[in-house]
């Protein structure tokens, strides 16, 4: 898609160009008699160190060209990540980590990450010129592939196989080698806009490539690249498909704090001076509602009682459906839409910057010195904090005080109506025992309006220098060397929303929290963070409004800038290889190459000074204190073969094998054996076995154990209730009532390698020059996974996962071990299809193609000794990979010298929907609940001209051309709270948006 220069300017931009072949290449058009390929089409392409066409190759490769990239408006590799179809539908992208997570999503604060195959993010091995980079400096585990250098970029190379014969042991799920811009002259200039038509979510670019010198005649060429590039915030109150509360499909939220409180019955607080010492209004009571529960135990919200305003009478607010999450005691209770709160883009911006010096040495020997890196500020945003009242460490409550008297007396009288009623069985004697605790303060669950949106700050920076050799050695050999350094760093700090709680673990009054502003003393102590200024009385959380006063008490608490986490990540590598033929044979020269490389990385992770034990604590901070590491290295060296034996015409073999030596984990061999046979000039056959060893990460070894307490309403104890679905309230004694144990997540100091076997057989069909089909079928198996298994596993397995059930000595689950463990087997097979066509016709070429992903198998066993559960294609997980049965991406386009007009289509296939726990138990049926989810089908346009002035190119397009929203899906969370009506591992929130692009060349 290269602009024409103007005629004063040279430029060997020589822009990968759209051709109808499985690579995406210029195809093979001269052989000689004996049906081998030219030499001139001979490059070096990823899953191998020695030169070949990447039309006759073994392995299926798919290049990604800078025409593809613009036809489909794609501004950054994390697009592109997506847009892929081999890609796995994982939570892998900002979208996906832009609410509250859990797990091994912590630490993603702005990871964008590769998932080939749905091999997960560390199956996947990312090169820049087919070195490796540092992985994100908070995940310690993942490449973040928006550090790469989009604007430097010629093509991407992504190798649909595993390759750890050539390139590492890690690489399962397949490469994705971005190869930048080589021998650039002259100076070009971009810009690009993606403009929602909604508002909001908005995404920029501006970049440069300079270059000057030509390496065949002036025997060094020096280019560099810089882009800025800044994605705005997309919130999911701009999107109307946002949205929790849509109970006849089986969607509702499970939480009452709201931003009227939800009045509770908490009991009393023992600390000396506490408000609480008496305990609340609603402690001891029960209040009978109309469904004969007691509604002091579940929640009162005033906007919920007869003749109240509505729970829909505030933004966001639903009544809470204590149906769909079997909580009959919260027939009076509000709920909020926290998924509308939260943000669905997150906004980042980045700069990236690259340059290249190349120099010609004593002929044909190259020396090749690169620098790059980028520098990236994120702001991940969720839903206002919910304060839950509790007897330790949160002893809130409204008090009855001269500035108060009126709001408390306001809602005490409405909940004594709302009860003081002939259908209430109990009436007389519990409107007696109402009337006796009047005055004493009441307990609440509040969602926080005015404590703003959470909000964490990164910043990431990385840095990678690389210095290269090749060149000829003898006739016909080659030579390659070379050493990197790359290094990612990464600091996160609270932003919005965060504040000194104010109390130590016991409930009584931290010392060393700020005293808040203009509360004074509460029954002779200061007041201090969030509880003080809660039982001061100053904010008051049963009305939309507040004070002056009662936000600058807020304000007078606030943590935001206080330091989060860091971590820093290395990578120091050096290679050395050689290859060429070593002698002739039947069907041609036997070639070898061979090489080593060593590479130390490092990891280290930073907990912070506000998480000190003498501190005072920051409310819901997600501090990692319990996972910071001292620098851990290892050390990895590796020797590797690949030998290419051409048995006879028309049929090449390829043997590799590489050994790997792990610090901590021993050696391993891996060895590759591929195949290619072409019978005829159009038809050619192609297959490839390999093994791979990926180790655990340093923070699935290292990190320490985090206690969390469970705050969903959807597991039960599977020893008492097979199955583990509640079907009764918490606390209700019954054997399937809902439990909330606390949950240890963590590293595991003996985790053990994962082992992998992979397999492909693929066929080729090229029936003319301009047109080609491929069809290969792939086939995964890992043994000893490295993985976090959800609740859900845990609870439907618990036979064979007892000792992750720690209970007391009455056998109550008081804990859930859910750290990382090496847990069974997974097997996953597919078919992938690339189609390419062409023919000229009205005054210029029409191009058309197609890439699919069909899934065939996707199984797990969780023990070596347990049987394969059922398929999970198709099935909706709050976490990891959805394994969606069939992706594609077509196009058809039209072009001439000066026009270039295209029409694309992506689809993805609809899943099995989820289901909140009365519709997963069966006690509860909506009449508008899909069991499975719809395709989810966008279509996009673009136009190019480039007539306007030699040089100069303009490209319009338009994304989501229809304006189709993400099919309807249930992935709220209960216990985390994220999640909403779609799912972001499949579509894009943004909408209808509309692209230009403007190139100019000089």
């Amino acid at each position: 898609m290269a602009s024409a220069m103007p005629a004063w300017a040279q430029s060997t931009d020589n822009t990968t160009q759209e051709a109808a072949t499985p690579t995406g290449a210029v195809p093979t058009t001269d052989s000689d008699e004996s049906g081998k390929p030219s030499k001139g089409n001979e490059i070096i392409v990823t899953g191998s160190r020695i030169k070949q066409d990447p039309n006759n190759s073994a392995l299926p490769l798919q290049i990604i060209t800078q025409q593809e990239i613009t036809r489909n408006g794609i501004s950054s590799p994390e697009q592109l990540m997506m847009f892929l179809t081999t890609s796995g539908s994982g939570a892998d992208n900002l979208a996906s980590n832009s609410d509250v997570v859990t797990g091994a999503q912590r630490g993603t604060n702005g990871l964008s990450a590769a998932n080939l195959r749905g091999q997960g993010a560390g199956g996947t091995l990312v090169l820049l010129n087919g070195r490796r980079v540092a992985a994100h400096g908070l995940s310690g585990s993942a490449v973040d592939v928006n550090q790469i250098p989009f604007a430097a970029i010629e093509r991407v190379e992504v190798l649909k196989d595993g390759a750890s014969a050539i390139y590492g042991t890690d690489a399962v799920g397949g490469v994705i080698n971005f190869i930048t811009k080589k021998d650039f002259q002259g100076l070009s200039l971009n810009g690009f806009t993606d403009t929602t038509e909604q508002g909001g979510g908005n995404i920029y670019r501006i970049g440069g490539v300079a270059g000057f010198g030509d390496l065949d005649e002036d025997g060094f060429n020096v280019m560099g690249a810089v882009a800025y590039s800044w994605n705005k915030m997309l919130r999911g109150s701009e999107r109307s498909f946002v949205n929790g509360s849509q109970p006849n499909r089986g969607l509702s939220v499970d939480t009452r704090g709201t931003p009227v409180a939800t009045a509770f019955n908490i009991g009393a607080n023992t600390q000396p001076g506490s408000i609480t010492a008496g305990g609340t209004l609603l402690t001891g009571l029960t209040l009978t509602l109309p469904n004969g529960a007691n509604g002091a135990s579940g929640g009162i919200n005033i906007l919920d009682l007869p003749g109240g305003a509505g729970c829909d009478s505030i933004d966001g607010g639903m009544a809470y459906d204590e149906q769909l999450w079997n909580t009959p005691s919260a027939q009076y209770a509000c709920s909020w839409d926290t998924g509308r709160a939260a943000v669905i883009q997150q906004p980042i911006q980045t700069l990236t910057y690259y340059t290249k010096a190349t120099w010609r040495i004593s002929g044909d020997h190259i020396v090749a010195f690169e620098v790059t890196g980028s520098d990236a500020d994120s702001a991940k945003s969720f839903s206002n904090a919910q304060l839950t009242a509790n007897t330790t460490n949160l002893p809130i409550a409204y008090p009855r005080n001269a500035a108060t008297q009126a709001q408390y007396d306001s809602v005490f009288n409405a909940i004594r109506s709302a009860f003081d009623v002939p259908t209430n069985p109990n009436r007389t004697a519990q409107i007696a025992a109402l009337n006796a605790r009047f005055g004493q303060p009441i307990s609440y669950r509040w969602r926080c309006i005015p404590c703003g949106p959470r909000e964490y700050k990164t910043n990431t920076s990385t840095f990678r220098a690389a210095l290269g050799f090749e060149g000829p050695l003898w006739t016909g050999w080659d030579y390659r060397a070379g050493a990197s350094y790359a290094r990612s760093e990464s600091s996160s700090v609270l932003g919005s929303g965060y504040y000194y709680r104010g109390t130590n673990a016991n409930g009584s009054y931290d010392v060393n929290a700020p005293a808040v502003a203009g509360a004074g003393l509460i029954n002779g102590q200061q007041a201090r963070g969030l509880v003080g200024v809660m039982n001061s009385g100053l904010i008051n959380p049963f009305s939309l409004t507040q004070t002056a006063a009662g936000l600058a008490a807020l304000e007078s608490v606030s943590a935001y800038g206080a330091t989060l986490y860091g971590g820093r990540y290395e990578v120091k590598q050096a290679d050395a290889s050689i290859s060429g033929p070593l002698f002739p044979i039947w069907g041609g020269d036997v070639q070898l190459a061979a090489g080593v490389d060593y590479r130390r990385e490092t990891y280290e992770f930073n907990g912070s000074a506000a998480a000190a034990a003498a501190a005072p604590v920051i409310f819901l901070a997600a501090f990692d204190n319990v996972n910071a590491l001292t620098p851990k290295k290892r050390d990895v060296k590796a020797a590797y073969a690949e030998l290419l034996v051409p048995l006879f015409k028309g049929f090449e073999l390829t043997l590799a094998g590489r050994i790997d030596d792990y610090t901590g984990f021993g050696s391993t061999k891996n060895p590759k054996i591929a195949f290619k046979y072409r019978p005829i000039n159009e038809l050619m056959f192609r297959g490839s076995y390999n093994t791979s060893f990926r180790v655990p990460t340093f923070n699935q070894i290292y990190n320490g154990i985090t206690e969390s307490p469970y705050a969903g309403s959807d597991i039960a104890d599977p020893v008492k209730c097979p199955g583990g679905v509640p079907t009764s309230n918490f606390g209700s004694g019954l054997p399937c009532a809902q439990i909330r144990p606390n949950i240890w997540t963590g590293g595991t100091a003996d985790l053990r390698p994962e082992t992998a076997k992979q397999f492909s057989a693929g066929v080729v069909f090229q029936p003319m020059k301009d047109m080609s089909l491929s069809v290969d079928f792939w086939s995964i198996a890992v043994d000893n996974t490295i993985q976090l298994l959800t609740l859900r596993q845990l609870i439907d397995n618990a036979a064979l996962f007892s000792d992750r059930f720690v209970r007391d000595a009455s056998g109550t689950v008081q804990v859930i071990d859910d750290r990382w463990i090496n847990a069974g087997s997974r097997r996953t097979q597919g078919l992938e299809f690339t189609y390419r066509s062409g023919f000229e016709a009205l005054g210029g070429k029409f191009s058309t193609g197609l890439d699919g992903t069909l899934l065939l198998k996707k199984r797990e066993k969780l023990t070596p000794s347990s049987a394969y559960g059922p398929s999970l294609i198709g099935v909706f997980s709050y976490a990891g990979d959805l394994g969606i049965k069939w992706k594609h991406n077509a196009f058809v386009s039209w072009s001439n010298d000066q026009w270039s007009i295209s029409f694309s289509q992506i689809f993805r296939q609809g899943f099995k929907n989820g289901a909140l726990p009365g519709i997963a138990a069966g006690t509860v049926t909506r009449p508008d609940y899909n069991v499975r989810t719809d395709d989810y089908v966008i279509y996009n346009a673009s136009i190019s001209f480039n007539g306007l002035a030699p040089g100069y190119r303009l490209s319009l397009g338009v994304k989501n051309l229809f304006n189709t929203d993400p099919p309807f899906t249930i992935t709220y969370d209960g216990n985390s709270g994220a999640g909403s009506s779609w799912d972001p591992r499949v579509a894009d929130p943004r909408g209808r948006a509309y692209t230009v692009s403007a190139q100019v060349q000089f």
